[in-house]
């Protein structure tokens, strides 16, 4: 009844004989345990045609949550991991962790005990509540308009946006949308932190979706944050050789960094950034002789920090005092 279940949740029609071959039962048994989920409180509609079939279709009541243990441990674990995700709902999932795990049956509370996990919430929260409004302007195609940041302080009207995604990103949350421009006149898609949101009453107002760059919205988000269009990836990659030993620099790489060991006092480091200066920079971060590989963009950017360095460090500041 459990796989029934799951199956009825993943598609809207199933007929009845490819329900029964999925699950290795007589269509009878079929037609059975549809008849224990009905008096459970789903509602599995019977499909009209030749050979029959079956719908879930959403109740007026919750009807009792029925899980697998590997979905029922999903869960817990989720609930678990939730302070981290940037919403501020800890002290709810530390009370719904506490619920599923009392009704759990012994062999799977072992499982959820054994995983011991301490999360720490990040930085900054999102209300749940502005959460689920900016999703459901996402969700209903409706213009959504907000106040962000200090606009307050700056008499900034209502920012009005075309809603398109939320998305979840380093436990911080933000909304992707499409700006017409109605300032400028210059339209553009722009991320919005959540946290620092507040919507204002809905407008009421729909639109019609755009196709969002690389069709991918964390991709083109994840784009956007290294200066990139569409690709999640650096425009500006370059590669140099550490005159120290790989251990001293693989604790601080990033994740997309490529570190190869060259012996016991050398490493080459490709590496990207969102210029060619600012990736010279980063290199020089490491704080050890270098040299530069390539490509020459990367070669002109170190030699051009260089001497922005020697004439800084070459200037005297004045220090002026009260007289």
């Amino acid at each position: 009844m459990l796989a029934l279940l799951s199956l009825l949740q993943v598609r809207r029609d199933w007929p009845g004989d490819v329900l029964a071959e999925r699950l290795d039962v007589s269509p009878r048994t079929v037609r059975r345990d549809v008849d224990r989920l009905r008096e459970l409180g789903y509602r599995v509609e019977a499909l009209k045609g030749p050979a029959g079939g079956y719908r879930l279709s959403a109740g007026s009541e919750l009807p009792p949550l029925l899980f697998d243990d590997e979905q029922a441990v999903a869960i817990a674990l989720a609930l678990a991991v939730a302070p981290a995700s940037g919403a501020d709902i800890a002290e709810s999932a530390v009370r719904a962790l506490a619920a599923v795990r009392q009704v759990m049956p012994a062999r799977l509370r072992h499982r959820i005990d054994a995983v011991e996990v301490v999360s720490t919430p990040g930085a900054t929260s999102v209300d749940p509540e502005v959460l689920v409004a900016v999703s459901d302007a996402v969700r209903t195609h409706q213009v959504l308009r907000f106040d962000h940041g200090a606009d307050d302080q700056h008499d900034r009207p209502p920012r009005r946006v075309q809603p398109h995604a939320v998305v979840a990103r380093n436990s911080r949350w933000y909304l992707l949308a499409w700006d017409d421009g109605a300032d400028d006149g210059h339209g553009d898609w722009r991320t919005y932190r959540i946290d620092r949101l507040r919507p204002r009453t809905p407008t009421g107002l729909h639109f019609t979706p755009r196709p969002i760059p690389g069709g991918d919205p964390a991709a083109f988000v994840a784009a956007r944050f290294k200066g990139s269009d569409v690709v999640d990836a650096w425009p500006c990659t370059g590669t140099v050789v550490l005159h120290v030993p790989a251990r001293q620099v693989a604790p601080y790489l990033e994740p997309d960094a490529v570190l190869e060991d060259l012996g016991p006092d050398r490493c080459r480091l490709t590496l990207g950034s969102w210029s060619w200066t600012a990736l010279a920079a980063k290199v020089a971060g490491f704080d050890a002789p270098f040299d530069v590989v390539g490509p020459a963009e990367l070669r002109d950017a170190t030699g051009a920090l260089a001497e922005r360095m020697r004439r800084a460090a070459g200037r005297q500041g004045t220090v002026r005092t009260a007289q």
